[in-house]
């Protein structure tokens, strides 16, 4: 199992990152959706008494999805893949600033693949040792990997000129660009720091699977990032009720494009 922890720092407050994270969900569901793919949301309500983080957390909003993805996945998966194994599901608890999420495949690897991200939002610029209590094991195994939106380089069939953080100026609040070591300088800061377990048992692919779903997500997790900060002024304002509103309208959506429509979004980068 390979174990690595993502930080990536922004400059914005926890409590704005709650709206802009949501926000910039609903909105990158649209863009993955279409022509028979993308995520397919299956219930999003409150939960209550279930303990995260040893504890320190125990209700928010419950969340399970469906990723039709048969595009999304590098050709030499799909060689070995039969159908169901190109579906995952994920079910998420939100407990702000806590958040657990779970991505499996049921109809095909069952226990033998999952990711566990564990995310923690915390009004600092990424410097912590511990934030995820983990024990002395875990902590020997885990890898840090900082994440700077602004200075990393991105694929070139990822990058957009009006998601750029290094280029971007918010209107609404002044904050961007950002140039050079503005981590140092950021006011208000906060870091998403996003502990991400993976298992994939399978003889023989085991490490190649691991490693590309490692590079994935921190390719996902630079990009969505990217956008939260480029979004500012388009979420800046919105409350949760907003929120709530904008799910339940892009879920409709989402249901919409799948039944139609042509794939779209982030297709894999062969490897």
């Amino acid at each position: 199992m390979l174990i690595k922890e993502y930080r990536v720092t922004l400059p914005m407050t926890v409590e704005e990152y709650q709206v802009a994270q949501l926000y910039a969900v609903a909105e990158a569901s649209k863009n993955e959706t279409g022509g028979g793919e993308g995520v397919e949301v299956l219930k999003n309500e409150p939960y209550d008494n279930v303990p995260l983080l040893n504890g320190k957390f125990n209700k928010g909003q419950y969340t399970k999805k469906i990723y039709h993805l048969a595009s999304k996945v590098p050709g030499w998966i799909k060689m070995i893949a039969p159908a169901g194994a190109l579906e995952v599901h994920e079910e998420a608890w939100n407990a702000y600033p806590y958040c657990k999420t779970v991505l499996s495949n049921p109809g095909y690897m069952k226990d033998n693949f999952y990711i566990v991200i564990e995310t923690y939002h915390i009004a600092d610029k990424g410097q912590q040792e511990n934030v995820h209590e983990l024990d002395k094991k875990k902590l020997k195994e885990r890898i840090v990997v900082p994440i700077d939106i602004a200075n990393d380089a991105v694929n070139a069939a990822d990058f957009k000129k009006d998601e750029d953080p290094s280029t971007f100026v918010s209107e609404k609040t002044g904050r961007g660009p950002l140039n050079g070591e503005w981590i140092a300088s950021a006011d208000p800061v906060m870091t998403c720091y996003k502990l991400v377990s993976i298992q994939f048992k399978w003889w023989g692919l085991q490490n190649k699977v691991e490693n590309f779903i490692h590079s994935t997500q921190k390719r996902l997790f630079t990009n969505f990032h990217r956008q939260v900060f480029c979004w500012l002024d388009k979420w800046h304002g919105m409350t949760m009720e907003d929120i709530r509103a904008l799910e339940e309208e892009t879920k409709n959506k989402l249901d919409e494009e799948r039944a139609k429509g042509e794939i779209r979004g982030t297709a894999a980068l062969e490897k």
